[in-house]
Order: C-alpha cells, then structure tokens, then sequence
C-alpha cells in the first residue's frame, strides 16, 4: 500500500538535495587539482584587501585556536596522520567531500588527521571535525564546514510570528545518546501540556505511540516556536530555525559547528529554557505575552545568520583555518 504522507514527505521535505550534492562532489572528483592550488595564494592575499579582513581572521582562529607555539605530541599526532591523498572515503561520504572541497587547494602530499561522526569529545592531537564541545582547552578540535548538506540550509519564511499558532513544535528521533530527547518526550509526549507539539520521528518499543511521520519545514513554520535539541551533538535544525520568522527553544548549547553555537546569546538569538524544561511553558507564555520582544530575538536571529551566506568569504575562512592546520603541523613541508 503506497502510503501517500511518505510521498508528500519525500517531495516537500524542503530539505537539501543529496542527490545533487553528491553529483557535485563526485564531478568535483575529476577536476585537476592543480587549478585550485594555483587559485589559493590569490585568494589568500585577496583577504588583506577586504573590507570585512579582520572578521574573516577572527572567525578563522575561532575554528582553529592552535598558535604557532601551540604544543601537542608530534610523534602521536605522526602515527595517525595520512597525507591528504591517502585519505580514505569512510562510510559517511559528505564528510570527505566537503573536507576535500577546501582541500584540494592545497598539496595533496600535506598530512592531517580528518574525523567524521557527530564529535562530542577533544582529540588527544590535533584534528579536523564537523563538531565539538564548548569547553576549554580544546584546541585540538579544528572544526571545518563539515556535513552541510544536512545542517546548513535557511529558508524563506513570509509568514509573519504574529500569525503564527502559540504553541511550540518537537519533531526529531530519540536515541542512547539523546538523554535530553528522552527527558523532553517523558515530559510532554502525548498531549501533556497543550502548548507543545511532541513527537518522535523514529519508533521507540517503551513508547510506540510517541512516532509520528515527519514533518515538512514548511508546516514547522506554522508555530511561533521550534524546539532545537541536541542530539548526538548539536541541534540539526537550529540554522534552518533561526533563518525562520519562528523562534528557537532550547537549553544552553554544549557543542558547537562551524555555526558557532557557542557565541549564540540566549535570549537574543533564541529562547533560552532549563536543561530539565521544568520552565518551558513560562517561557513561551512570556514571548506571547510581549510579542516585540520576540521579534527582537527573531531579528537578531536572522542577522546572525547572514553571516554564513556570503560563499566567498566562507571559502576564505575555510582557507585559511586548513592553512593554518597544516602550517602548525606539517612543519617540515612546503605548503
């Protein structure tokens, strides 16, 4: 039996397309490198001649906090490492491919140690990695624009707040290493407060009938607020949320991307709750009740966001967080 709500789903996810982005990558594949390579210096010394150069620094050394006198074990860091050329295609794909689409600027004989996966822990040495948690001396977490096919996409919202239903939306899938998920469904599951909206995406045997089919974004966006959980590390859906006219609702953020997740204000860029959201529903009574102050944090949201949007200075920063990687640790190459 077709089931038509799978079909719909599949069609208006407004999701990126995988399809074309590994047809992308695979045909980036096949491009010589040697034209990149030849592209880098240029692009380099082009950032001294922006206008926005010092912000393209600060981002660069936010990604990557190693310094040249930085110290780490070499000879542990040596063992692991494999040229860039070796680099193995591991089972998740999109990691090599967005690794590579910066890389191939580079000499594909430099060295590096690239880790896929949701990362939640610091490297014993220096690594490159889509994510990691907001701690101190973490610097040997390089993070790079990992993954994005899933987790950097905006949307066009015309939907006003106001207009907006006053409730609050949870749609993702539960796991052993979503506590958080976990603690959040026990809580409001089953229509327990009428203010939220809560659902499983996957099946869960202790609660069957906390699935649900999955929802288009679009139909997200019908409701003033999103709850943005993390889950194996962070919250998938908080760029496309905070580019929307509803508002993201989540604890404090433990980990971080290429997004940054560590210099969000809460409260101005989104709603902070307790990790245990005993304060939820006072929370979203509040923004109900003083309407401006949540189109403050929906303005200042979409502000935060546009920052990721200019491909060229994303490009550059890129650069130059993989620039200073192998600066730091291919000490005795020619980059």
């Amino acid at each position: 039996m077709i089931n038509k709500r799978h079909i719909y789903y599949l069609l208006h996810n407004g999701k990126n397309s995988n399809m074309l982005y590994f047809i992308k990558n695979y045909l980036r594949q096949w491009m010589p490198r040697i034209c990149t390579q030849w592209q880098r210096e240029s692009l380099l010394r082009s950032i001294e001649q922006r206008p926005d150069r010092d912000y393209i620094h600060q981002r660069a050394d936010y990604y990557n906090k190693m310094t040249p006198d930085y110290t780490f074990d070499r000879e542990a860091w040596a063992k692991e490492a494999v040229m860039v050329k070796n680099q193995p295609m591991t089972r998740q794909k999109v990691y090599y491919f967005d690794a590579m689409e910066i890389a191939r600027y580079f000499s594909s004989k430099l060295r590096w140690i690239l880790l896929s996966g949701d990362i939640t822990h610091v490297p014993d040495v220096p690594t490159i990695i889509k994510s990691r948690p907001l701690c101190e001396n973490n610097q040997n977490s390089v993070v790079l624009k990992l993954e994005k096919v899933r987790h950097f996409l905006f949307v066009n919202d015309k939907k006003a707040w106001r207009d907006k239903c006053n409730r609050v939306i949870y749609r993702g899938d539960l796991g052993p290493r979503k506590e958080n998920r976990d603690v959040f469904m026990n809580l409001f599951a089953d229509g327990q407060n009428a203010m939220v909206d809560a659902a499983s995406t996957n099946f869960i045997p202790e609660h069957p009938q906390w699935q649900q089919g999955k929802m288009t974004i679009k139909e997200h966006l019908d409701y003033k607020f999103i709850m943005s959980l993390e889950g194996n590390d962070v919250a998938s859906n908080l760029k496309w949320v905070m580019s929307s006219n509803s508002i993201a609702v989540m604890p404090r953020p433990t980990c971080e991307t290429w997004f940054m997740e560590g210099t969000l204000i809460p409260n101005y860029h989104y709603i902070e709750v307790k990790a245990d959201f005993s304060d939820l529903e006072e929370r979203l009574n509040y923004y109900i009740d003083h309407p401006e102050e949540a189109e403050a944090i929906i303005a200042h949201a979409h502000e935060y966001v546009e920052q990721f949007k200019d491909k060229k200075r994303e490009l550059l920063i890129s650069l130059l967080v993989l620039q200073k990687y192998f600066n730091i640790t291919n000490t005795d190459s020619n980059i």
